[in-house]
Formats: structure tokens, sequence, C-alpha cells
């Protein structure tokens, strides 16, 4: 490695890695243990080895800001019809062929990279447009830990919450500082078998159901799950029978669990889109094994994208896409007809942001603001 081409990897001094007894480094940012010598990248890319230490090339810039309903991230039982203020980066630290993100996560090119904001910025953009928290998503906020984690801070100063979207694909002495810094994640759980894990994604399922585990038993943060259904691939009954069951029997009867319809994308173009009749009976199957909130998510269909009294079976919350109808909720978060909680994050009345999504960028955003730190 020369040093021009050194000169080119610069970033921000990374959290979570150790030296190795033979010049390299290693990241424990992520299961991958990536181990580096100058002037190499890990499999995500936007962590590197400069100078004997990890950094991270991408702090301070995002691949884009937009303001989205929380229903799309999904969350369906965190602040509900809130509008919550999305960005990513580039890069991943999972290899899905499927990526239905992957011009952001597979991205190789630094000019990809078109908003620049400092952690304060976001925070305060955030408070100023309305939106009740911040949400690290498109690509995995785990690779830019250390962006994540600041920007994060900044919104708790200013009483705005903090949402990962990511595929809990996280090494163990970073999950902790991690979750703390968060308020409520949507975990993507890509399948339910090792072989899915590895021929598709480069990684191991067991590290990411203890993730979920972590999550759900030793942190406060609200916890939901996603399972993509790709034909062929990860929706037999069978498998989503055992999915179901472990969630119960692992984490909860209490967890929304979401399943949503793949469309052919990225490597994966082989593959027909998810019939609505398949995710359908993913909820069914849901329903029948004791999950109280399962949803289905990319169809329009009111019945299974709505929030249940899981006692007296009253819808409490209409939803279809991410549209917001009926609201049978207390102030308190209880069914107005038995009165028997519901488990979630809710505010006394549903937001009303709707569908709606409203790109945001920050560069001008900033030229009005006096922000401080």
């Amino acid at each position: 490695m020369t040093k021009a081409e050194l000169d080119i990897i610069e970033g921000y001094p990374g959290r979570h890695w150790r030296k190795l007894g033979d010049g390299r480094v290693q990241c424990d940012i992520c299961p991958r243990e990536c181990k580096l010598r100058d002037g190499q990248r890990g499999l995500c890319f936007v962590r590197a080895c400069r100078d004997g230490e990890i950094v991270l090339t991408t702090y301070g810039r995002s691949s884009g800001f937009c303001i989205d309903p929380i229903e799309k991230k999904p969350l369906s039982h965190f602040l509900p019809g809130t509008p919550v203020l999305s960005f990513g980066t580039a890069g991943c630290n999972l290899t899905c062929k499927f990526c239905q993100n992957w011009d952001i996560s597979k991205s190789r090119e630094m000019d990809r990279l078109m908003d620049e904001a400092p952690p304060e910025v976001i925070a305060e953009a955030a408070l100023r447009t309305g939106c009740r928290s911040v949400a690290y998503t498109y690509n995995d906020p785990v690779i830019f830990f250390e962006y994540a984690l600041d920007v994060a801070a900044a919104c708790r100063t200013r009483g705005v919450k903090n949402v990962a979207v990511s595929a809990g694909y996280i090494g163990a002495d970073a999950r902790s500082e991690f979750y703390d810094a968060m308020d409520a994640v949507n975990v993507d759980l890509k399948a339910f078998t090792e072989s899915f894990y590895k021929t598709l994604c480069s990684a191991e399922l067991a590290a990411v159901l203890d993730t979920l585990k972590y999550i759900r038993h030793e942190t406060n943060v609200w916890l939901e799950i996603t399972t993509l259904l790709i034909p062929g691939e990860n929706d037999s009954e069978a498998e989503i029978e055992a999915l179901t069951q472990w969630v119960v029997n692992e984490l909860g009867a209490d967890v929304p669990l979401h399943f949503t319809a793949f469309h052919p994308d990225y490597k994966m173009m082989d593959k027909p889109n998810t019939p609505p009749q398949t995710v359908i009976r993913a909820w069914q199957i849901a329903r029948k094994n004791g999950i109280r909130y399962p949803f289905t998510g990319n169809i329009s269909h009111k019945e299974t994208g709505s929030t249940y009294c899981h006692s007296c079976g009253l819808r409490l919350i209409g939803r279809d896409w991410h549209q917001l109808s009926e609201w049978e909720l207390t102030p308190e978060g209880c069914c107005t007809r038995c009165g028997t909680a519901c488990a979630g994050a809710f505010e006394p009345k549903p937001g009303n942001w709707g569908r709606k999504r409203q790109p945001v960028r920050l560069k001008d955003f900033a030229k009005t603001m006096t922000v401080a730190p």
C-alpha cells in the first residue's frame, strides 16, 4: 500500500477494535471480526485500518435524508402516526443477494454520499420539522456505529427518540453501547435457517438470535421484528412455524412480528414477487402460535396490517399500508372496550403524518439554523 493510497483513507476514530500480534488490527463491531492491515477495508467497506487503528470513513456523510411515517420502518407500536427523520450511509456488513436498498448499502463510491450533516444539525432538524424520532436505516447503522451514537446523543438532549433498523449482526462487546442509545429497533430476521444466512447473506443466524434475546431481556428498547418472505427460500410453512414458535418461547408473545413481501432486486432477479396469500398465511401461523401482534407488509390488506386487542379482539389501530384509521386506545395505551393493555410505546393521541414521504436536504436546511452543540 503506497503512501498516496493510505492518504485516501481518512476517517473518524473507530471503537471496538484491538491490535493483533502480527501487525493487523481486528474490528470487533460485528461478528465478522475483520482482520486488517494498513490501507485495508472491512467487508462493510466503510470501516478501515489507517496507521494501525480502525477508522469510520463515512462519519458525517449520508446517502440522504427523508421524513417517513414511523410505520415504514416498520414500527407499528412505537409512536404510531408520527414522522421520523430517516437517513443512512454507504456500505453494509451483510452480503444479502436480495437487498432492496443495494444502491446504498452496496455502494463503493463515496460520492454517493450526497448530504453532509454533523450530529447536532440532524437532531435540530428533526426537532424543527416536528419529527418525534430519528431513524438510522437504509443501510445498517451497526457499521456507522460512531456516527449513529453521536447523533443519538444529540437527539436525546432535545427529547428526540432514536430508532435503529438493523439486521442485528453486531458484536457482543458493541451491543450494550449501541442499544443503550436507542429507544426502538426493528431487527431484520432474514430467515430461520443457518443455510439461508450462510448462502444468501454470508452471515450466521445464531448471532442474530443472540442479539434479539439481548435486546428483549437486557434492555428497555422497544423491539419489533421483520422477515421478508422470499419464494422458495424462507417461506415454507415449516420454517414459519419454527420461527414464530421461537419468538413466543424466547422473546414473548408481545413482540410485534412483520412478514413482508419480496420483489425481485439486486442479485435475485430470478425469483417472483411473493404472493399476498403467502404473507397472509404467515400472519395466520403467527396468530395460531401465540404472536399477539403479527403484521403483513408490502401488500395492501387492512385486516392483517392492523392491531387487535389480544383479549377481546377489538381492532385497536386500523392500518392500511402506512395510513392509520381506527384508534381504540385509551391515553394509557389500553383497549377502550375491555381495558387490556396493548404492548408498545404510545402517546395519548396518534400522529397524523399519514403515508407521505418528504425528502430533506440538511445541507440547505443547516444554512438557516444556528445550532448549539
